[in-house]
């Protein structure tokens, strides 16, 4: 397999967390005929364990599409309700430690750049999904996965290899199921990996730090339509409710023992200008270095929901849609992976630690293996951009990915070494 080729087929067809419907069929069937024991769907994740799960009638759309695109319907078939998880693994020719390798396969809800100086339209392989597109480069980690893969199927190793492919990266909300699945539970050995974010082409960081506790939350206010002129006092104002508590939220101090960020970033409600509203809806993030203290701004948070709540006689819902705690990196595998890619022979320059203050749900896997006893760390492979991630003239630099794959292959066979005696 090409590893930009199948890259570019993953670009063309975007699609947002929970409904990589395509995307993980087309996982599962390469994994199967590479002989790996492939788990998917149920089999892989906790289906109450996940977060931000959309809508039936997305999801439905979504699985729809796949189908007409071709996706082979037995497999769609355990995934529907967006269990889009996938794990691949192989077992080696003789006993030895367990090495999981994470990539994440979903897409973002951003209209992709139809400009003339945009890599993929140039070269044909645009987003052919309208609203959607791979602007943070999980395109590339799943096609990175696949030939990894390819590249260990023989099995001419000692232990087992798990590949994961995980939905819903973005939202930091589809890590969490899989570790509750126990996916996690006998890895000895855990990397996980991002491109760009940074660190340019040429350079590879074996770790991460910086990487912040979050929590995303929706909170939903309901209260009592009126007429706004003729008995305002009958109403009880959902939106202003919400506007209280927004306000209230943003007056909350920072801390002084870490580093914090908090956010509404929607509010919405109301359907006229003479009509009490009666719902309202908002989205809060916070964000800390440490657990603690993003647990402390969540509690605040919703405190200060509840009583604006309460002031404006209104009920209210919270429900928690993504979150992901800090990245702590073993320096024993950072070093062992710096040691590999000086090997490799294609980096030009190599580092400890790529510092992030954005927030990654594979977070709860390097947690879960190192709670286990096992190490793990968080690699960053460079990659110039020519627009920030997240933007609809985002691209990466294709030629990183057979280095990244050669780089992620000599780490496996490290750690898997068979013996020749």
């Amino acid at each position: 397999m090409d590893v930009i080729t199948l890259r570019r087929d993953f670009h063309k067809y975007p699609e947002v967390g929970f409904t990589e419907f395509r995307t993980a069929a087309k996982v599962v069937e390469i994994l199967t005929s590479l002989g790996y024991e492939v788990l998917y769907g149920k089999e892989a994740m906790d289906s109450d364990s996940r977060r931000g799960v959309p809508p039936e009638q997305q999801l439905q759309k979504a699985y729809d599409r796949a189908l007409e695109l071709g996706a082979d319907a037995t497999i769609l078939e355990k995934m529907k309700g967006g269990h889009t998880a996938v794990v691949g693994i192989l077992t080696g020719k003789e006993p030895g430690p367990t090495v999981a390798f994470r990539f994440d396969m979903d897409a973002l809800p951003i209209k992709e750049s139809d400009s003339a100086d945009h890599f993929p339209v140039t070269e044909g392989f645009v987003s052919l999904h309208d609203g959607q597109m791979h602007a943070c480069g999980h395109d590339a980690h799943t096609a990175t996965g696949l030939v990894l893969a390819e590249r260990l199927a023989d099995g001419d190793f000692a232990g087992t290899v798990k590949l994961i492919f995980q939905p819903a990266e973005e939202g930091v909300r589809g890590a969490y199921s899989i570790v509750q699945k126990g996916m996690l539970d006998d890895v000895d050995y855990f990397f996980g990996m991002h491109y760009g974010t940074g660190v340019p082409s040429g350079e590879v960081c074996t770790g991460s730090s910086g990487f912040l506790a979050t929590t995303k939350m929706e909170a939903r206010f309901y209260g009592v339509s009126s007429h706004a002129g003729s008995e305002p006092e009958k109403g009880r104002n959902a939106l202003l409710g919400a506007t209280t508590a927004l306000l209230n939220i943003h007056a909350l101090p920072r801390f002084s023992s870490s580093v914090t960020r908090i956010n509404v970033g929607i509010l919405e409600g109301g359907t006229g200008a003479n009509i009490i509203p009666d719902k309202a809806r908002m989205v809060i993030e916070t964000r800390a270095l440490t657990e603690s203290v993003n647990n402390e701004l969540e509690e605040r948070v919703r405190t200060i929901i509840t009583h604006s709540a309460a002031m404006h006689g209104l009920s209210y819902e919270i429900e928690v849609k993504g979150a992901a705690i800090p990245i702590n990196c073993d320096e024993e595998l950072m070093s062992a992976a710096a040691e590999e890619a000086k090997k490799v022979n294609t980096f030009a320059k190599i580092e400890g630690y790529a510092n992030s203050t954005g927030s990654e749900d594979a977070s709860y896997m390097l947690k879960r293996v190192q709670e286990k006893g096992g190490k793990a760390t968080y690699m960053i492979v460079g990659s110039d951009i020519p627009a920030p991630h997240h933007n609809p003239k985002f691209d990466i630099d294709e030629k990183v990915l057979p280095n990244a794959v050669d780089f992620l292959n000599a780490i496996a066979k490290r750690f898997l070494t068979i013996s020749r005696a």
